[in-house]
């Protein structure tokens, strides 16, 4: 199988003036959480339309997420590692605007945009084992929301508060629905003790309307410490109730897929041991973006894929 990349597709005007009757799921306009329904499908495809089995899919469907062990090579691992570090060190890298530093200690978090600034990330990003498996869940051609490499060193890490991507993806990229999926591959082991992904297993089911209006230029202060689209504690808490967290560990190679609208957090790694990982997000072809629901102005085009998206398909 190999991977097909098609022309980009251009911006269409904003989703719940054309073909969005209205917007499904509105956040951010009143001054009460609420928690809504999702109206749109978790999982299209079935086991024989690409490499998850059916037990993976029901995961996905049920839980919101599925985790594929040693999905890459400890050889292919540590050809990623080796450019983490040579990421960390690039005086250019770390000018960049796409390159998030932690509060305080200034150490290195977040790199935007692998996928188009990196050789080796975009391969990656394109791989068929990746396309193949996000158009099996979405049920066609994908293309690129968003790519990034995560560090969290170790004594250093902070922590991402608890979130659904999707909400933040609607309110200030425009994406019209939640048909959208991540996938996390680990480059170090994840232990329990290291900040590893937490997700509320069936939380992607609902979707919670946050509070309070987008300031400008929002995104700046929250790729550091998360404010705006952050959910009520009340709404958490009884969410926890209900759905309870799972902890996803695992050793480097894995790879984790979740839904986007998954109710998920990390905690901030005290430990020695660094976690890694690269991160790209699939959305389906037909999911634009248009005009942000719930902002003042779209968010940079290295944090939502609007004008140079390409489709990605193995068929």
């Amino acid at each position: 199988m190999t991977t097909t990349s098609v022309k980009p597709i251009a911006p269409s005007a904003r989703p719940g003036d054309t073909a969005e009757p209205h917007d499904r799921y509105p956040t951010r306009t009143g001054d009460r959480p609420a928690v809504l329904e999702r109206t749109d499908p978790v999982v299209v495809g079935g086991p024989d339309d690409g490499p998850f089995d059916g037990r993976e899919l029901d995961h996905i469907e049920t839980a919101g997420y599925a985790q594929v062990p040693e999905l890459f090579s400890p050889v292919e691992i540590n050809r990623m590692r080796e450019e983490l570090d040579v990421l960390s060190r690039d005086e250019h890298v770390l000018a960049d605007e796409r390159t998030i530093t932690e509060a305080g200690s200034g150490q290195l978090r977040t790199v935007f945009e692998v996928h188009r600034s990196n050789e080796l990330f975009r391969s990656v990003a394109h791989d068929p084992r990746l396309v193949a498996r996000a158009e099996q869940v979405l049920g066609g051609p994908v293309t690129i929301h968003q790519s990034r490499v995560n560090f969290k060193p170790g004594f250093a890490g902070k922590e991402f508060s608890w979130h659904s991507d999707f909400e933040t993806w609607h309110a200030e990229d425009g994406m019209p629905t939640p048909r959208a999926i991540s996938v996390s591959i680990a480059l170090t082991d994840n232990h329990t003790y290291n900040g590893p992904l937490m997700i509320m297993p069936g939380s992607h089911r609902h979707y919670v309307s946050c509070v309070g209006e987008t300031p400008e230029d929002n995104y700046k202060s929250s790729l550091v410490m998360q404010g705006a689209g952050t959910p009520d504690q009340d709404v958490l808490t009884r969410m926890y109730e209900r759905h309870g967290i799972d902890v996803l560990t695992g050793a480097a190679g894995g790879a984790t897929w979740f839904d986007s609208n998954c109710m998920h957090a990390s905690n901030g790694n005290i430990t020695p041991a660094p976690r890694s990982n690269v991160f790209i997000v699939f959305t389906a072809a037909d999911n634009q973006c248009g005009e942000p629901f719930a902002a003042p102005a779209p968010r940079p085009e290295f944090l939502g894929a609007r004008r140079e998206r390409e489709i990605l398909t193995t068929r």
